[in-house]
């Protein structure tokens, strides 16, 4: 049915959907385009430009046979019978909706650069995440463009040994549903794949069945769903929000927690054991992060705004204030506890990007944790064991300036550099590394007394209150160490 499909965008989404693609099905050829060609390269190295765990077998394994990485965006477009377009869409920082809209001009400028190329119309998936009625613009981009370009003739897909036309561009939403770190077997084994589209169009039907069909290689048919492109969009947005509501929603219950003697741990489990409830999404810690949570949250909040459901957008706007007071909190704990002298204090940082198993820094919740100490002129030793050294010192650059960041953060390359005469060590992410630790060792080097402040409850806090440390987590009163018989 299909030979050849491309992808314009060769991040994390493009990059990762489109190997996997490639993997399962080896009668077509994939090639994922960028215009970024240092992005390209890294793609073709061995080095690739995320981490994720098991894609780098998968890429290697078809790297040159039928999974191509060019900086040859127009050969690309030209070629390929279905084209992906995976590209940026961050929130608008300028204008009407700034600070809550969904910047599309990168998604808009790849439109334009698919209708100019194409010499027949073509199947187009997005599967960058965008507001409801994104895929009805690209749309009318796309037949404008046509229609002032006589010279297009139809693409003949052959399907069930009949041949089909496909008369005009016809634009699909297929988002995705990646968490990273778990970004291969989200793919390999997903939930369910979405595909939005119209069924009532004679395109639209042969586009619908051209992308099943590619799914239909490793997914159970019953997991694909149908659906209007409009319930495809929200239903992206949509899951997001929830998500993020979930967390923000157990980091409220984890704020009285430590007013009580609660254990959010303890309540967690039993929230979780409800099975309307389920267990997922019910770690309290420091806050969420990543490129897709917020965005997608103000997305929602604006597309409200616009309908005029004011209460509706006050409603998600809370899931963001509560993600931001959970920061503070912390924050602010980590200050009164040390005496609310910060100044020349070491610090350990452990962990900076959003989550564990993943090199991706962007909102991070430990970005404004981080400037908050800077500000009380702490001196932080961050040590991650895949975040980048230069994204890190871009992230904090950005709100503090070059002169005090060379003097006040150092970026570490073991955990004993960063603790070596640190007052506390602030667990920021759950890597798994960081529960496999010698804290007893860690507790030598360090300036005494010791706290461990755990913004994940990912430690042994008993453990680490027998070694000496003063120990401080999320969703427990710090008080219920001591009467728990955790320290004399």
């Amino acid at each position: 049915m299909l030979s050849k499909v491309c992808c314009l965008g060769a991040g994390y989404v493009g990059g990762s959907t489109l190997s996997i693609i490639a993997h399962y099905c080896p009668e077509i050829q994939v090639t994922v385009v960028d215009t970024c060609d240092e992005q390209i390269k890294m793609w073709n190295s061995d080095t690739l430009p995320i981490y994720e765990p098991g894609l780098d077998e998968i890429v290697k394994l078809h790297r040159g046979k039928n999974l191509h990485f060019s900086s040859d965006i127009d050969k690309a477009i030209d070629e390929a019978e279905m084209i992906f377009i995976s590209v940026n869409t961050p929130t608008k920082n300028w204008g009407l909706g700034k600070g809550r809209a969904t910047d599309l001009t990168n998604l808009e400028a790849a439109a334009r650069r698919i209708a100019k190329v194409s010499r027949q119309p073509k199947v187009i998936v997005e599967k960058s995440t965008v507001p409801v009625k994104a895929a009805e613009t690209t749309s009318t981009i796309l037949q404008f463009e046509a229609r002032s370009r006589r010279n297009i003739s139809s693409l003949t897909i052959t399907t069930n040994n009949s041949d089909n036309k496909l008369n005009e561009f016809v634009v699909l939403s297929n988002p995705e549903f990646l968490a990273e770190g778990t970004a291969v077997n989200d793919l390999c084994n997903p939930d369910r794949i979405l595909i939005g589209g119209d069924s009532h169009s004679s395109s639209g039907k042969l586009a619908i069945e051209m992308l099943r069909w590619i799914y239909l290689h490793w997914v159970p048919a019953e997991r694909i769903l149908i659906t209007s492109t409009w319930s495809s969009e929200l239903s992206k947005l949509a899951a997001n929000a929830f998500l993020a509501q979930r967390i923000s929603s157990i980091n409220a219950i984890s704020a009285i927690c430590e007013q009580t003697n609660a254990d959010i741990k303890e309540v967690s489990k039993a929230i979780g054991a409800d099975h309307r409830i389920g267990p997922y999404f019910l770690n309290a810690s420091l806050g969420f992060g990543g490129s897709c949570f917020r965005k997608d949250i103000l997305s929602l909040m604006y597309i409200s705004e616009t309908l005029n459901l004011p209460e509706v957008a006050a409603y998600w706007y809370s899931v963001l204030q509560m993600n931001n007071y959970q920061i503070e909190r912390f924050t602010r704990n980590v200050i009164e506890k040390l005496h609310n002298t910060l100044k020349g204090k070491r610090i350990a940082i452990f962990g900076f990007t959003f989550k564990a198993d993943t090199h991706d820094t962007r909102d991070s919740p430990v970005i404004p944790l981080c400037n908050q100490l800077l500000q009380e002129q702490a001196e932080l030793a961050i040590y991650d064991p895949k975040a980048l050294h230069k994204q890190i010192e871009s992230d904090l650059l950005i709100n503090n300036n070059k002169d005090s960041f060379s003097q006040f953060v150092h970026i570490c390359s073991t955990p004993e550099e960063a603790v070596t005469n640190a007052y506390a060590i602030l667990i920021c992410t759950d890597w798994k590394c960081f529960q496999e630790y010698d804290y007893a060792k860690f507790y030598r080097l360090m300036t005494k007394p010791a706290r461990i402040f755990d913004g994940r409850i990912i430690l042994n806090h008993k453990q680490l209150s027998q070694i000496g440390f003063i120990v401080e987590a999320i969703g427990i009163a710090s008080e219920s160490f001591t009467m728990n018989g955790y320290v004399e």
